[in-house]
């Protein structure tokens, strides 16, 4: 009996020392692959530092969602937890996979508002329904389709504070409770498996207000968003000027003053410009002999291969400037546009000695030029895209030759801008100048305080006409008013431009540096402007102009 006892006791021994050493063994194994998980983190510095999914970028796949069997055994046996240790992916289903949240645009703001909110929803998952199978259910289905919620609702977000310079802060819809502390943004997900559209559709992140800087460069769009809709009922009167057979020029800058139809707009030009002549049985005649003027001139005047140095400098000005206006418009960027502007431009600075080419000049073409060309298209058509090439060259010729003529008899009234040292603006600066001092003298100490002069900006309103400042489809509706002055719009533009800087002045005050003073002035926030804004700024002026012209000690020059 003692031999048996013997016996129990060695084979109990031997059987304690086995499961020791298999356990020994269990343990070394485990350490092993902590060891190599560790050096796999070690050299991925990246891992390393961000403890974040990044939308975009391979991540290591988190076991909770792993199906490998070996990982799960050594788990159970271990202690039967789940392991938080990450393996590489070995497939490239399993990349694509993880940067599957990846999107266009690569803004920060999308990536912190993406993983905190990722991180946070799986958090709160794991707490409410704990267990492999629904943080593999979180994890495949959930959480992705979280994090590309998030992504796109930040997203367009982003791009919505850019576009209109306004701040956003969207909330999420009712299904969703969420809380925010010291920066983290807490997502408590609805499971209600009927309202998974109302989260698709609602799911919009609260994050830190984005303060769109100023100095953003404007895009100077053709297409207007009002619609002709609003003018219909001045097209008969248009009409029925025009079918007069003597016009009533008076009469036809009264109702252009307010704004023209674009149905109306390329004949009404003509006639305001007095390129055409009032009276209806001449206008073809003249309109023909002027076309065929400007073929003259073409003939006699532009000569590319001209001795004349000057006419040499000219050109080369001429022809470094059209590529840049509106580079971002692909009308202006085709090869016979930018032809067409270097003959008009090149013309007009030979027939005018006095003043020449001056850098601005070509940005008065354009509004012409687009106006003109709408006469020949069809309604409807994307004109920012048209291809010019598709029209015939005696229609080319004749938006060419009528672009010119406007142009000569627009600029006829303000000349003076640019002879040399420019000293009409300088003259129409300087009476700003005294008219805001006059009107607003708050804003008037508040920009010189900090040091701007009203040169550094108002340069730009005077030699440009302001269409460095408008959407061009704003220019051609302010135009309109310009073109229905009774004395000329030189004037007009002064009080224009004071109503134009009167209009930032709540914006204005907020800064309180020379930076941002003259980062706004230089770049001010009007692409999404439209013939409301234009209409609300001529009336502004005209209430200006009627309260001030008649008081001129504003204009006079101070001793």
């Amino acid at each position: 009996m003692d031999n048996n006892v013997v016996n129990v006791s060695t084979e109990s021994s031997i059987s304690t020392t086995q499961k020791n050493h298999q356990h020994h063994q269990e343990q070394q194994h485990l350490q092993q692959q902590q060891q190599q998980q560790h050096q796999i983190t070690t050299v991925n510095t990246f891992w390393r530092n961000s403890n974040r999914v990044v939308p975009g970028r391979p991540s290591p796949k988190n076991n909770l969602v792993s199906t490998n069997s070996h990982t799960a055994a050594t788990a159970s046996v271990s202690g039967g937890g789940a392991i938080n240790a990450s393996v590489m992916m070995s497939t490239f289903r399993d990349y694509q996979n993880s940067v599957s949240d990846a999107w266009d645009t690569g803004d920060d703001e999308f990536c912190i508002i993406s993983n905190a909110t990722q991180q946070r929803a799986q958090q709160q998952f794991i707490r409410k329904a704990p267990g492999e199978n629904a943080v593999k259910h979180f994890s495949s289905s959930e959480g992705s389709h979280i994090s590309r919620q998030v992504s796109q609702s930040a997203a367009l977000n982003v791009i919505e504070i850019h576009r209109t310079g306004h701040n956003y802060t969207h909330q999420f819809s009712s299904n969703n409770n969420i809380t925010q502390h010291d920066n983290n943004i807490q997502i408590k997900p609805n499971h209600d498996n009927s309202k998974q559209e109302n989260l698709e559709t609602n799911f919009r992140p609260r994050f830190h207000q984005v303060q769109a800087l100023p100095g953003r460069p404007q895009l100077q769009k053709i297409t207007s968003n009002t619609q002709d809709s609003e003018y219909e009922t001045k097209i008969e009167k248009f009409k029925s000027l025009f079918q007069s057979p003597l016009l009533d020029l008076v009469a036809l800058k009264k109702i252009s003053w307010s704004g023209v139809p674009r149905k109306m707009r390329a004949i009404s030009w003509r006639l305001l410009s007095k390129y055409l002549p009032p009276a209806g049985e001449r206008r073809n005649a003249v309109l023909e002999s002027k076309r065929q003027g400007y073929q003259d001139l073409r003939q006699n005047y532009f000569k590319v291969d001209s001795q004349d140095e000057s006419q040499q400098d000219t050109y080369r000005q001429i022809h470094i400037d059209v590529p840049r206006m509106n580079p971002q418009i692909a009308l202006f960027q085709q090869k016979l546009v930018q032809e067409m502007f270097e003959r008009i431009l090149f013309i007009w600075s030979i027939r005018h000695p006095a003043s020449g080419y001056v850098q601005g000049i070509n940005d008065l073409v354009t509004p012409f030029f687009i106006v003109f060309l709408q006469e020949v298209l069809e309604p409807g058509t994307d004109i920012e895209k048209f291809d010019i090439s598709t029209l015939t060259e005696e229609k080319r010729n004749a938006i060419e030759a009528d672009s010119f003529w406007c142009l000569s008899k627009f600029l006829d009234c303000i000349q003076d801008n640019y002879i040399f040292a420019q000293l009409g603006i300088q003259e129409k600066v300087n009476q700003l100048k005294d008219l805001i001092q006059r009107i607003d003298g708050n804003l008037h100490r508040h920009l010189l305080v900090h040091g701007v002069d009203y040169l550094q900006f108002s340069f730009r309103w005077m030699n440009n006409l302001l269409t460095r400042e408008l959407p061009l489809h704003c220019t051609i509706r302010l135009w309109d008013t310009y073109l229905a002055e009774s004395d000329g719009f030189a004037l007009f533009h002064l009080y224009v431009c004071a109503a134009f800087l009167l209009h930032w002045k709540e914006q204005l005050m907020q800064q309180s540096d020379f930076q941002g003073l003259l980062l706004l002035l230089q770049n001010l926030p009007t692409h999404n402007w439209s013939d409301r804004q234009i209409n609300v700024l001529v009336a502004e002026a005209f209430r200006l102009k009627f309260t001030y012209a008649d008081a001129p000690k504003h204009l006079e020059t101070k001793s």
